[in-house]
């Protein structure tokens, strides 16, 4: 593991305010301390991607965009849409929400076509709503993951019910996720507020960090 100092640590963040009552107030704050931390992006939902990328103007802060949570039950051609607006307004990687009903009852083919079609478009994170499944499914759904040929699997969105469940059990799917699909970029997310959080999902196989926590956490780092 690469030793962890305030500027290794902010690589691995996507700095997120994915509230539905955010106001232009607070993405501005969010892309401020972006620039300031050096996070490896800002997360936002798609009414924001243009506000966000004139604010980040210059840097290598990227965009990335949360897409059709929490379930990702939107039909195909809208999910679609979405993803290509984004990228039209700048967005440089998504946060797409797989279908998880799909995925629930064995509708493997339409997932992986889904999933096809939209990292085709840019950059891929599938969030696979790990609180919603069993172990298999999210070996599963970090296989399908992977050969839709997206770059990463995220755990959960803000309704996932392991969101309300002890840190330990959400680090557990992280390995089985690392161990079902190498090769892939692994995100975690929700409940990630401290340094030492952090430190176990990176060590627990975690690539990037989704967290509103992220100037608190740096601010953490004594180096």
């Amino acid at each position: 593991m690469e030793k962890l100092n305030k500027k290794t640590i902010a690589k691995f963040i996507d700095h997120t305010d994915i509230r539905r009552d955010a106001k232009a107030k607070d993405i501005k704050q969010l892309c401020q301390e972006a620039k300031e931390y050096s996070f490896r992006s800002v997360c936002v939902r798609p009414k924001w991607v243009k506000f966000a990328k004139k604010r980040l103007k210059g840097t290598k802060i990227k965009i990335s965009v949360l897409v059709d949570s929490p379930m990702g039950l939107s039909p195909y051609k809208k999910r679609i849409n979405i993803c290509e607006k984004t990228k039209k307004d700048g967005a440089d990687d998504l946060d797409v929400v797989m279908n998880i009903i799909d995925l629930k009852y064995d509708r493997y083919s339409k997932v992986l076509k889904d999933l096809k079609g939209i990292c085709k478009i840019l950059p891929t994170k599938v969030i696979i709503g790990s609180g919603f499944l069993t172990d298999e499914e999210v070996k599963k759904a970090s296989e399908l993951v992977k050969k839709a040929k997206c770059f990463c699997v995220k755990t959960a969105t803000e309704k996932d019910p392991l969101e309300h469940r002890e840190l330990k059990e959400k680090f557990y799917h992280l390995k089985l996720m690392k161990k079902s699909a190498p090769g892939l970029k692994i995100k975690a997310s929700g409940k990630i507020r401290t340094l030492k959080d952090l430190k176990t999902a990176v060590k627990s196989g975690a690539d990037i960090i989704g967290t509103s926590s992220g100037v608190k956490i740096i601010k953490q780092v004594k180096n």
